[in-house]
């Protein structure tokens, strides 16, 4: 266990706040960034360990801004020396016209995980017995299993963020992952599936049998569904989507096009929309930081600022978006706690934290009786979205057709095509149900990869286009 309050980075306090007073003055924002990072990944596939890494970084971020210019510079060597030269660089941007330095960003009040180096809280040894243990009690499970992928993966982030007039905050971020992914065969046919959860916390969970089994059994239901799948329909239906991971659509076809840093360049589908009604009555979406040991949840985001606890559409009508610092200054609004960066080698940009829809007042059941003939989509794979239109095109992993109002046979090859604003405004019928993701979501933006949470209600909307195999 690392404490909180431990100090990874051995600089003279006074030196360094000097050089970070003297790059900021005359800007309108920045910061330095410092981190100290730890990674580790463990994969046992075919019956053995693959693979095993483990990789140690830190360095800092050094950012001044001016106006919309960003200067910014960046080392894996964390010195007096390093910074002051960086310092150099990012003075590039000062204008000379005397900015006006923004205030810091409010103190948080409470840690929303513990402070804990997940992965020095197990022995290596025990790490590979865990996969080799997950190997065999699927294999033994079903004989029809041909092969097994189990992967652990933790990481511990120790970050500090300074700026001008010594303000300074840190933040000590755990990170865990299981994931488990095996291949059925039946008379030449082989189907997949796969489950994985995590959190910001150690591996205490992952290492209870009870916990992993369930999910080593789930995967097996999954591929035993996929294996008596049928060719998916084709064609314009009411679409069923169920809760918690299927939240992944409104993510990305939503969810990007609400943050800040698009609407301020008027390249989002929801641009200049704020205050109208952008989804059908009872749609309420929330980018939600502050969830006690979420995957996608900061104490503090990447620019020192608290996460919150922010609507972005309520009862249909798009009341906010997700702002970092310097989208926030120059839209005339407050940051959100939605300042994020990769590493201390990038740049923070607004970006989602947990993002999902509020429960409805339906029974699962009530929504599924509703539909004649229509798709049940229950889980998700891949997917690409068009920021600047909000068009998507996801691929559905677990799925069934709905006769009649009840769930019938399991599908695959089935897509769901789209344009994210378009699908809000048909939604017609949402569940009782809200269910978040089980901690395994990550998202792209700009070529940074950052930790996300999703999640929904069970959904139905009315129409939908559906591409599939028959």
């Amino acid at each position: 266990m690392t404490p909180y309050d431990a100090d990874p980075f051995a600089l003279d306090d006074n030196r360094v706040q000097r050089t970070v007073d003297d790059a900021l003055d005359g800007m309108d924002d920045g910061e330095l960034f410092l981190e100290s990072a730890q990674t580790e990944s463990l994969m046992f596939d075919d019956g053995r360990l693959k693979a095993a890494n483990f990789n140690a970084d830190q360095g800092f971020g050094l950012r001044a801004v001016t106006g919309e210019t960003t200067g910014f510079a960046h080392a894996n060597e964390i010195s007096e020396q390093a910074i002051a030269r960086a310092a150099e660089t990012v003075r590039a941007v000062k204008t000379g016209q005397g900015g006006h330095l923004a205030l810091p960003p409010t103190r948080p009040n409470r840690r929303l995980y513990p402070a804990v180096n997940p992965i020095i809280g197990r022995d290596f040894a025990d790490k590979v017995a865990l996969l080799q243990a997950v190997d065999a009690y699927a294999r033994g499970r079903d004989p029809r299993v041909v092969q097994v992928s189990a992967s652990l993966v933790g990481s511990w982030r120790h970050v500090e963020i300074r700026r001008a007039g010594h303000e300074r905050v840190q933040d000590v971020r755990p990170l865990v992952r299981f994931n488990i992914q095996l291949v059925l065969e039946k008379d030449g046919r082989r189907e997949t599936g796969s489950v994985g959860f995590g959190g910001r916390r150690d591996y205490a969970d992952m290492f209870d049998d009870a916990v992993w089994q369930a999910k080593v059994d789930e995967a097996l239901r999954i591929a035993g569904v996929n294996l008596d799948s049928v060719d998916a329909p084709a064609g314009e239906m009411p679409v069923v989507l169920g809760p918690g991971w299927p939240g992944v659509l409104l993510h990305e076809a939503v969810g990007h096009g609400l943050e800040g840093d698009f609407n301020r360049k008027k390249t989002s589908a929801f641009s200049g929309l704020m205050g109208q009604r952008v989804a059908a009555p009872g749609v309420t979406v929330v980018d939600d930081g502050t969830m006690e040991g979420r995957r996608g949840s900061l104490t503090i985001d990447d620019e020192g600022t608290p996460s919150r606890r922010n609507v972005l559409i309520e009862d249909g009508i798009l009341t906010g978006y997700m702002q970092d610092r310097m989208n926030a200054r120059l839209m005339g609004v407050e940051a959100t706690g939605n300042g994020r960066r990769e590493s201390y080698a990038h740049m923070p940009m607004p970006r989602m934290t947990n993002t999902f829809m509020l429960a409805g007042d339906k029974d699962p059941a009530e929504i599924v009786a509703s539909v004649d003939d229509g798709l049940f989509a229950v889980n998700f794979g891949g997917g690409q979205v068009d920021i600047t239109s909000g068009k998507f095109v996801f691929t559905c992993t677990e799925a069934y057709r709905i006769r009649g109002g009840k769930v019938a046979e399991p599908v695959k090859g089935a897509t769901l095509i789209g344009n994210g604003p378009d699908v809000l405004t048909r939604v017609s019928m949402i569940g009782n149900d809200l269910r978040l993701d089980e901690g395994v979501g990550t998202c792209g933006k700009a070529g940074q990869s950052v930790p996300a949470g999703v999640g929904q209600p069970t959904l139905k909307v009315d129409s939908l286009t559906v591409g599939g195999t028959a």
